[in-house]
């Protein structure tokens, strides 16, 4: 199985270790580009890919990313019928 495959799989299970790293690996891998935002915009990020945007903080002062806001990407992402 790829790394992609792996990645993905992981995602599904909505582990409590999920990182941010991990997360825009995620999201390229479905197209998406990260977006910082603009300069006043704190640690909120935003992922694009076309019409598509998810709107995020960025998890600090850890790297690990909320299991409540990865379930959030979850549902947007199954909405969107990109899993």
């Amino acid at each position: 199985m790829g790394s992609k495959k792996k990645l993905i799989k992981r995602f599904y299970r909505l582990p409590n270790d999920f990182t941010f790293d991990e997360l825009v690996r995620l999201f390229a891998i479905l197209g998406f580009e990260l977006d910082n935002k603009g300069a006043t915009s704190g640690s909120r990020i935003r992922f694009r890919n076309g019409d598509n945007d998810f709107v995020m903080h960025k998890p600090h002062p850890g790297r690990i990313v909320k299991p409540s806001t990865l379930s959030d990407v979850y549902k947007y992402l199954k909405n969107k019928g990109l899993l």
